[in-house]
């Protein structure tokens, strides 16, 4: 149904990603404490993974099978529904996939790797999902509009399920895990997730992170085509380009984390956004006419690059330390609610930043409440940029705040003392 239905800028399509968004951050500390409490034979973690692959893959593809050809209310009925479930499934298998992380790595040399590892073939599958922008065009002339798309949604779908399912049979958690089950239910979990003080201020950092990437990747269509004057298609090379761009540094982080720590990194990473945010916004006041739109874009993109491939890595495995340094010192294994709590700091960033930029984008236009789409105006891109640019620098500033020594040196304490006793125990035997 078309139509800006509140205060002149929210859609319904607008509306129902908000409250399903509403819905995942519910369900994240429900399914981390099921996941953390649970007892089953096989893990706490690689069960949940193998029951929602499927149904998550499913979901994918019905969700872009509303049953009406045209505008219909049972449209909106049936993308509420899937969209709920879409993330209902998705947490179900992230947020156990997430709390391995500090689990299987032992060290941080592993923590560190798996995060690389992880973000490398985020970036495969973010590569892959833009594969149907292609192949539908090619289907079309035969099939039509929406099943071009869905014949492209249903292989991607299979090609999921597989991957998703892979380490479900493979990985043997049991063997590499050796930790109790958690006592506490899920209030409990996530108010003593929260008292710990170093995550509450990675947290307090990383929801200004996120409110200022999703400004900027939202924003970014409209900077191409209002700020740049150039056409929408750059948005896809530009993203592409970054993207990477900032793939190639990967392997480098783990080296450098070696050797500056993770805090040092992760504030660096934020300044090195905010300059690039900078720049988009002095396009407005700059504009085009000495400096042609392609050299911003390019200019962006490089600056942000390195940026990007450090908080794509570091921050999930500053949550492992937290979470791995918080069990030594409560006895407790909550490494699920510490990633759950990490993904609702994440989504209510993204929510915010949502919020602020439909807000903020239409300054200085005249909107056509008829219209689903943003009109946003030169002006309105402007204050969006340097908008952004404050919630990066005040990430920086509350990361400062962060006290990695303490965090580090619980952790190798108990380490220490950990292979102490396993070497007493083995001469003991011996």
């Amino acid at each position: 149904m078309p139509g800006l239905v509140i205060g002149g800028f929210l859609t319904i399509l607008g509306l129902i990603t908000a409250l399903s968004r509403v819905f995942d951050a519910v369900t994240d500390p429900l399914i981390a404490s099921l996941s953390d409490r649970s007892k089953n034979k096989r893990g706490r973690r690689i069960p949940f993974m193998q029951y929602a692959a499927i149904p998550l893959s499913i979901v994918t593809v019905l969700l872009f099978c509303a049953p009406v050809e045209t505008i219909s209310g049972w449209n909106v009925v049936w993308i509420s529904v899937f969209v709920v479930l879409f993330y209902l499934f998705m947490t179900m298998y992230c947020t156990p996939y997430n709390a391995l992380i500090s689990e299987f790595g032992k060290t941080q040399d592993d923590r560190m790797y798996i995060s690389t590892a992880i973000s490398l073939t985020f970036f495969a599958g973010t590569l892959l999902a833009y594969t149907p922008f292609v192949f539908a065009g090619m289907l079309r002339g035969s099939v039509g509009f929406a099943w071009s798309y869905r014949i492209c949604f249903i292989v991607l779908a299979i090609i999921s399920c597989i991957c998703m399912l892979i380490p479900t049979f493979f990985l043997k958690e049991k063997e590499f895990v050796d930790t109790k089950p958690s006592n506490a239910n899920m209030f409990k979990s996530l108010g003593a997730t929260f008292k710990n003080k170093s995550f509450r201020t990675f947290v307090g950092s990383d929801i200004m992170y996120w409110v200022g990437l999703t400004l900027f990747q939202t924003g970014l269509p409209f900077f191409v085509k209002v700020s740049m004057k150039l056409d929408e298609s750059y948005t896809m090379i530009f993203l592409g380009g970054m993207t990477v761009l900032s793939a190639v540094f990967y392997p480098i982080v783990p080296k450098l984390v070696k050797k500056f720590g993770k805090k040092k990194l992760v504030i660096s990473g934020f300044l090195g956004l905010a300059i690039a945010y900078v720049i988009t916004g002095l396009i407005g006041v700059i504009g085009t006419t000495v400096i042609p739109g392609v050299v911003y874009g390019v200019v962006i993109c490089v600056i942000a690059a390195f940026p990007m491939a450090l908080l794509d890595i570091i921050p999930q495995s500053i949550v492992a330390d937290v979470a791995e340094a918080d069990g030594y010192d409560t006895g407790e294994n909550r490494e699920g609610m510490f990633f759950a709590a990490r993904t609702f700091a994440m989504k209510f960033g993204q929510s915010l930043a949502m919020l602020v930029f439909t807000s903020l984008a239409i300054i200085g236009t005249t909107q056509n409440t008829n219209s689903n789409d943003i009109t946003a105006s030169v002006l309105g891109m402007t204050i969006v940029g340097f908008v952004a640019v404050a919630f990066c620098t005040l990430g920086a500033i509350i990361l400062s705040f962060y006290n990695e020594k303490k965090v580090m040196s619980t952790i190798d304490k108990n380490q220490k003392e950990k292979k102490i006793s396993t070497e007493t125990e083995t001469t003991e035997k011996g």
